[in-house]
């Protein structure tokens, strides 16, 4: 039966700096590098047909450091679909070449929420300034943003269409996926593939470059433990 791979990208230079990120484009650290291709090797074994990632190179960087151990020695391959020469000069004319890549397709929709005016500050400071209590409902209530920014509310109702409109039809196909994301739009789509309440969703901490895995059988989704 198919298979669903969800990674939260390794760490980032800013989160070793313990600074808000959100959208801002941040690479991942020499941690985060070596967390990416540890959670690799956890999956090295599994198939994978098609990679999804957010808009944001963390996520990208995770999900191709990753595939450097995948036991099929496929090449990930960006599509650029809709974005002019980058598609219409990027065609594959070897048939066996192109069996032996495996396609990935970035989307916005699962970038990390966006963070406001928190985004590159630090934050122990921002604790400081607005008082510990308060920074903790902006990162882990559901429903109440940062200022300027999105809640976790707000960035399901971008991942979680997304995911039914263009990730599951892959998996009713009898396809493998993997997405490399973030830890709040990954907790959006769990949310939803377990059932979680919006209670017991802000208790839900991902660890980066851990994979979490489900099989897709009949319609229903089985986290493997």
């Amino acid at each position: 039966m198919p298979k669903l791979i969800l990674m939260r990208h390794g760490q980032s230079q800013w989160n070793l700096y313990n600074l808000f990120t959100g959208w801002v484009d941040i690479p991942l650290s020499l941690t985060g590098v070596d967390e990416a291709l540890k959670g690799g090797r956890q999956i090295k074994d599994e198939p994978i047909d098609i990679i999804f990632t957010s808009s944001l190179i963390r996520a990208q960087m995770t999900a191709m450091l990753a595939m450097t151990v995948h036991h099929s020695g496929k090449v990930p391959v960006v599509l650029h679909t809709g974005e002019g020469k980058l598609e219409e000069w990027a065609q594959i004319y070897s048939p066996e070449t192109q069996a032996q890549t495996i396609p990935v397709i970035r989307a916005w929709e699962l970038n990390e929420r966006m963070y406001g005016e928190l985004q590159g500050v630090n934050k122990a400071e921002m604790a400081k300034k607005y008082g510990a209590e308060q920074v903790h409902i902006w990162r882990r209530s559901f429903n109440v943003p940062p200022p300027s920014g999105e809640s976790l509310e707000m960035t399901a109702a971008r991942s979680i269409p997304y995911f039914e409109k263009a990730i599951l039809p892959h998996l009713q196909g009898g396809k493998n996926v993997f997405i490399a994301a973030h830890g709040n739009s990954l907790r959006s789509i769990i949310m939803k593939l377990d059932g979680l309440s919006a209670e017991e969703v802000i208790s839900l901490e991902l660890a980066t470059g851990h994979p979490i895995i489900y099989e897709f059988n009949h319609g229903q989704f089985i986290k493997q433990q």
